[in-house]
């Protein structure tokens, strides 16, 4: 029996693979360094964020390796993580009544050292926001840390007025994508 490593520590990327009847057998926390390369498209830097972070956590001959990154990206400019509430009101005015893509790109290694990625893209549009309601998302506290400055599966989710793609890939991991590579790296499925 194959046993399962994901490479995460958010509760939201465990949280979602319950839904497909997963849970990990451990949890393993990677640490890499997230700085985008010069002129790195962002699919190019998702899907290498989800590569990393697979190979830097250590496994052993029965385990499969789960890792994902998600990105935000508006255009060709990959936005950070808001990591102060300042970050935060700057890049919800860039999305404002904006589309933007949300890449959500996964990694499995399975025990025999194969590796596969996958890629959702997501497309969202935020409506035009108010100066007050962007206030008082970033009051909330929800989108602290987070890719683009927001958590679609919480308050920011009234801000979306179009969804093309994956909801889940939004929130971390995208489930179809997960599903068929974890089936691929002997996983059993719930």
């Amino acid at each position: 029996m194959t046993r399962l490593v994901l490479a995460s520590s958010s509760p939201r990327r465990r949280d979602l693979l319950a839904r497909i009847g997963v849970v990990a057998d451990r949890i393993a926390a990677p640490d890499i360094d997230e700085t985008p390369h010069p002129r790195e498209t962002p699919r190019a830097y998702a899907l290498r964020l989800a590569e990393e972070k697979a190979r830097a956590v250590p496994r052993e001959p029965d385990e499969a390796v789960l890792a994902g990154d998600t990105t935000i990206a508006l255009g060709r400019r990959i936005l950070p993580p808001a990591e102060t509430p300042e970050i935060q009101r700057e890049l919800l005015g860039l999305l404002s009544g904006r589309r933007h893509h949300a890449l959500s790109a996964v990694c499995t290694i399975a025990p025999d050292g194969t590796l596969r990625t996958r890629l959702a893209d997501t497309i969202v549009a935020f409506k035009p926001l108010t100066p007050a309601e962007i206030d008082a998302y970033v009051a909330c506290g929800e989108g602290l840390g987070k890719a683009g400055g927001y958590a679609i599966q919480g308050r920011a989710e009234s801000f979306v007025r179009f969804l093309h793609g994956s909801h889940s890939g939004v929130v971390g991991l995208p489930l179809f994508e997960t599903r068929a590579l974890l089936a691929a790296s002997g996983i059993a499925l719930g």
